[in-house]
């Protein structure tokens, strides 16, 4: 209810600003950012009973003035991260930049002096520090006020007017990524233009991003559409949205997937661990022998989540838009690469032995007939798997999906398109608590 102001105002078709869904945690984070819509003015955050509470700062926070900040309706939490350009004739069209973002604390209780018109706390941020007051004097007008506690971190706002997120300015966001030949046609049947790729990717991105910044990166791409020449590329030419550590190649920010996608990657397969750490998610790739019925793959499914339960390991669902389901298990202490390596080998070889007639361990197309094939080879130190949202190069365009445990006798594992990924969007994220 907090957020149906912020939802009907925005088409999520167009924007690639966040839905807005109440989250509840006990952060107590804030936000600035600065956005250079039809007046210029940096927006003020807190976040507190699952949104975040806004204002809009005109002239942007100061350590010597008094500035007036007008309460704006709520935005969701996973606003705090979005940074780029809303399009022409949406709502707020402009340029957003992640001007400043951290933690607070309150002075004195949110709930009580929310309610008599004024919020005091202390700023632990990049830019903004120190005690600040936000004072009611008239219906959505506030005031915002730093107090006289010595602490000054700069003079003038435009000193440090770069992104907290990705250091860059303003101008810089606003050449974000021009998209080239945007009616290719790459996928014929049904007729999915390059457009179609990077306004589904724009969607996504925020989503995405958890599971794909910062780890060893391999995309397939599709220069002249599906039907012609596709190819896996996992060493890429210099370009500045890309970083490169030892030999692996990485995206950091939602611009190295748009980039990728301008550069007709279609799919982005991602490594088990993020650039110089242990590995911290687990893939089991089911991959049936092509005449083994739907049911028999569930039920293969079906048993590895019983066992990865028995072994106290949660599991996330999504489906490959292939052949079979993907099953991801978080780790969340550190192991080695060998240790990592043989927990998959043996969760793998358990499923074998304890249903013999039904999985396999074997890759051979010959030994996998009438079986599943439990690939745990993706959990190797530089092997990559296809990332979640991501789309499929295949003759018919589907979308690695995360999915609720629940849907599993309900969707396909190639039944996903661009138009059910996007409605899917607006329910609740089924990962969500996938980092804990």
């Amino acid at each position: 209810m907090k957020l149906d102001k912020y939802n009907k105002k925005r088409n999520f078709k167009k924007t690639k600003e966040p839905v807005g869904k109440e989250l509840k945690s006990k952060n107590n984070r804030f936000v600035v950012q600065h956005h250079l819509a039809s007046h210029d003015h940096y927006d003020f955050r807190l976040e507190y009973d699952g949104v975040l509470l806004s204002w809009a700062v005109p002239k942007g926070p100061s350590y010597q003035d008094k500035r007036l900040a007008v309460r704006v309706e709520d935005h969701p939490v996973t606003y705090r991260n979005f940074e780029g350009i809303i399009p022409e004739g949406e709502y707020g069209a402009g340029t957003v930049m992640l001007w400043d973002n951290g933690t607070y604390k309150m002075i004195e209780p949110f709930k009580q002096t929310l309610k008599e018109g004024y919020l005091k706390f202390e700023l632990k941020g990049k830019k903004l520090k120190g005690i600040w007051t936000l004072v009611k004097f008239k219906e959505k007008n506030w005031l915002l006020i730093k107090e006289k506690d010595g602490i000054k971190v700069f003079d003038n706002i435009d000193e440090l007017d770069r992104s907290v997120k990705t250091n860059r300015t303003m101008d810089e966001i606003k050449e974000e990524i021009k998209l080239t030949n945007p009616d290719k046609v790459l996928f014929k049947n049904p007729k999915v233009t390059k457009k179609d790729i990077m306004d589904y990717y724009k969607l996504v991105t925020s989503l995405m991003l958890p599971y794909v910044s910062n780890r060893y990166l391999s995309v397939v791409r599709a220069p002249n559409g599906v039907d012609k020449e596709v190819f896996f590329k996992k060493h890429f030419p210099e370009n500045k949205y890309l970083s490169k550590k030892n030999n692996f190649y990485y995206i950091k920010d939602e611009l190295g997937i748009l980039s990728e996608v301008q550069m007709n990657s279609l799919e982005f397969h991602v490594g088990p661990s993020k650039i110089g750490t242990s590995p911290n998610i687990m893939v089991f790739d089911l991959d049936p022998d092509e005449k083994l019925s739907l049911k028999k793959v569930r039920e293969c499914t079906k048993k590895l989540k019983k066992i990865l339960n028995n072994l106290n390991l949660k599991s996330y669902l999504k489906t490959s838009g292939g052949k079979g389901y993907h099953i991801l298990v978080p780790i969340n202490q550190k192991v080695t690469w060998k240790s990592f390596e043989k927990i998959a080998y043996d969760i793998a070889k358990l499923m074998e032995e304890t249903y013999p007639d039904l999985c396999t361990t074997n890759m051979s197309k010959k030994k996998r007939e009438g079986k599943v094939f439990i690939d745990y080879f993706r959990n190797k130190k530089g092997s990559t798997s296809v990332a979640p949202y991501s789309i499929r190069a295949r003759k018919k365009v589907s979308i690695s999906m995360p999915i609720k445990w629940s849907e599993l006798d309900k969707i396909k594992p190639n039944e996903i398109t661009i138009e059910d990924a996007i409605k899917r969007l607006k329910r609740k994220n089924p990962w969500e608590d996938f980092f804990g």
